[in-house]
């Protein structure tokens, strides 16, 4: 197929790009390589991807509306994983504008983009981020999401209400995957996996955020991809099942669907710290902070519904994703 993939320098957009090639796909992938983080490590993962035939590359803006359209047009993909984004959290809270740009303009332009190209199906980026001030665990995608408790997170929920209105009035099948903490080789450098190994080895404190008390669903970057992939081969249909009496939030009369992508099996930040010590071989030196504004406690994702539609089945231990980590880590750094 012939598949555009935004965010493609991005940690999660290049691993799919790199699967997509590999199994006989054309890729077209889309990325500005802003400076968020190190853009040397955005060119590093491009560069892999590069001497491949079926991979060709733009550098644009989606807040760029003729840019977007442009890609459309000349390269009339099949099927769109719009991985492209603002990412962070705490970022949210010092750049909001960058959020609306990239988060909202640049999806409804990928939107529009689908709508008039006549595109099969859209697989985007949602995130855990939108459960917010709910604490019931695990999350499921039949739970609310409206209380958001970053501006982030509120552009994600934004979002999937986005995808809804055009798979409603225009037939476009969507797909939106809350992704719950990512981690692996090509990681984020902003990301605390990526922090507390590039840390600890090189002998600096680590910055443990609530004493190390919450829990995250810490998902390999494999398993991620392998659960893009499927719902990039599923194409939703309308729920015959939808009942507009008692509405699921996850499902509808249109052609969409809402899935949790994790590894449902969360461990606590203080457990995932000495992981990394096994690891890395050395001891980490803590600075405790409290609950940062915009955080939440604890994600556990509850994937059934991924699982049933799929088959989706993550399978990579904490103990083997970290080691793998900390193997490319040593090896891209040379430490």
């Amino acid at each position: 197929m012939r598949i555009l993939v935004t965010g493609a320098a991005g940690f999660i957009g290049a691993a799919l790009s790199e699967r997509l090639l590999a199994r006989g796909d054309t890729v077209l992938g889309f990325d500005n390589l802003n400076s968020y983080y190190d853009p040397t490590l955005k060119a590093a993962r491009l560069a892999r991807l590069a001497p491949q035939a079926n991979f060709c590359f733009v550098k644009g803006d989606l807040a760029d509306r003729a840019a977007v359209e442009r890609v459309f047009v000349e390269f009339a993909p099949q099927r769109v994983a719009h991985l492209g984004a603002q990412a962070g959290v705490r970022y949210s809270r010092e750049n909001p504008h960058a959020y609306v740009d990239s988060n909202l303009v640049g999806f409804i332009n990928i939107l529009e983009g689908c709508r008039h190209g006549g595109i099969e199906h859209l697989v985007y980026a949602s995130s855990s981020s939108v459960y917010g001030a709910n604490r019931k665990l695990p999350f499921s995608v039949r739970d609310a999401v409206d209380h958001p408790v970053s501006l982030y997170a509120a552009t994600k929920k934004a979002n999937e209400l986005m995808a809804h209105t055009y798979s409603h009035l225009y037939g476009l099948p969507t797909i939106g995957l809350r992704f719950f903490t990512v981690y692996g080789p090509w990681g984020r450098p902003d990301m605390s996996p990526f922090l507390f190994v590039s840390r600890i080895l090189k002998g600096e404190p680590i910055e443990v955020f609530n004493h190390g008390h919450h829990s995250r669903d810490f998902t390999y970057i494999d398993d991620i991809i392998e659960g893009v992939v499927r719902t990039l081969d599923t194409i939703p249909a309308p729920d015959p099942t939808f009942d507009a009496l008692a509405p699921n939030p996850d499902t509808s009369n249109a052609p969409y669907r809402i899935y949790n992508i994790g590894n449902h099996q969360p461990v606590t930040l203080a457990r995932y710290i000495e992981i990394i010590e096994e690891c890395t071989g050395r001891k980490a030196e803590k600075i405790l902070l409290p609950l940062q504004p915009g955080d939440v406690p604890d994600t556990h994702a509850d994937v059934a519904e991924l699982m049933h539609d799929t088959g989706y089945a993550p399978s990579t231990p904490l103990e083997v994703g970290i080691a793998r980590f900390v193997a490319w880590y040593r090896n891209y750094y040379r430490i």
